[in-house]
């Protein structure tokens, strides 16, 4: 093939994809994009200027704590994202919380100056704790949070494993943690759910949901999506991430020169999570947590796009 007719392949592919994601845009999908949340660091979140220009009325913001990104930086980012109208939901990482007393600092911080009043509580990605917490658990067993009046609580949820749960393969670790959180949820007043790793085959993810059904744990589910991006990008964010099965996706998708050029778009599992749900499949899936891998701003703009009246901006 010359490049002449590899353009006009690239072209014609270009069409094509457009008319796939228009034949996308149903009511399933829709409905299903109603009530996202949508994931931030102060860093990215600074590149925004008024997030009402792009996000609905009422959306759940979650702010992440990376290693070493000072908490007054994280509570003047909740501060500002909630004085423009919207649900802030910081992370407590547990392995870079020192002890009780930092703990509890932490959440006058938020509380006392940015009104927040949810938390996704999460062991973190730090393989050695500074200090004397190591697990989501040991902050729900702290009772801070009911103390502060904390409504809702968030643990994280693995649909393909964490190997730095269950280093052997399986999930015997992780399910193990999840029947104890179902367990604090249903003998404490916290109302709780799972906020999830990003996955990009609709599959293996409702296989996981209705499981946990099976297994009697009724946290309602807030699944991870990466949002619109490169496709390398994507890629080396799987990866460090431990995305297992739909790392796949990608990995074929790669292979393919006319995707390659193109970003990567999560219409295609959206809409088969949707139709799982039309289906009766997997209504444990409350609703859908993006990582705007691609920028979010990009990410925002793809929801408003495909999600009709249910992800008009505020401003907009």
């Amino acid at each position: 093939m010359n490049w002449k007719d590899f353009a006009m392949a690239l072209l014609n592919f270009r069409k094509r994809d457009a008319g796939s994601s228009d034949s996308a845009d149903n009511g399933a999908l829709q409905a299903y994009l109603k009530g996202y949340s949508i994931e931030v660091m102060p860093r990215t979140a600074a590149k925004v200027d008024d997030f009402r220009t792009l996000l609905p009325e009422g959306t759940r913001v979650y702010i992440a704590h990376i290693e070493g990104t000072p908490i007054e930086e994280m509570v003047a980012t909740a501060k500002r994202i909630s004085g423009e109208g919207f649900d802030v939901m910081p992370h407590f990482p547990a392995r870079i919380i020192k002890d009780a007393a930092t703990l509890e600092n932490w959440i006058a911080m938020y509380q006392g100056e940015a009104n927040v009043k949810q938390a996704l509580l999460l062991a973190g990605g730090v393989d050695k704790p500074h200090g004397d917490f190591h697990s989501s658990m040991q902050l729900l067993e702290s009772g801070l949070f009911d103390k502060a009046g904390f409504t809702n609580l968030h643990v994280a949820g693995h649909p393909e494993g964490n190997k730095d749960i269950d280093p052997k393969g399986g999930d015997e670790v992780v399910m193990e943690a999840l029947r104890w959180k179902q367990k604090f949820n249903d003998t404490t007043d916290a109302s709780m759910a799972m906020a999830t790793q990003f996955a990009f085959d609709a599959d293996p993810i409702v296989e996981w949901a209705e499981r946990l059904s099976a297994e009697g744990i009724a946290l309602p589910i807030h699944i991870g999506i990466a949002g619109p991006a490169k496709l390398q990008t994507l890629i080396k964010f799987a990866i460090a991430c431990g995305v297992g099965p739909s790392l796949k996706v990608l990995q074929k998708r790669a292979m393919d020169v006319s995707k390659l050029l193109l970003p990567y778009e999560p219409t295609e599992v959206l809409a088969a999570l949707a139709a799982h749900r039309e289906a009766g499949r997997a209504t444990n899936i409350e609703q859908v947590h993006f990582f705007p891998l691609g920028g979010i701003k990009t990410n925002a703009n793809w929801a408003i796009q495909h999600g009709g009246e249910n992800t008009r901006p505020v401003a907009g």
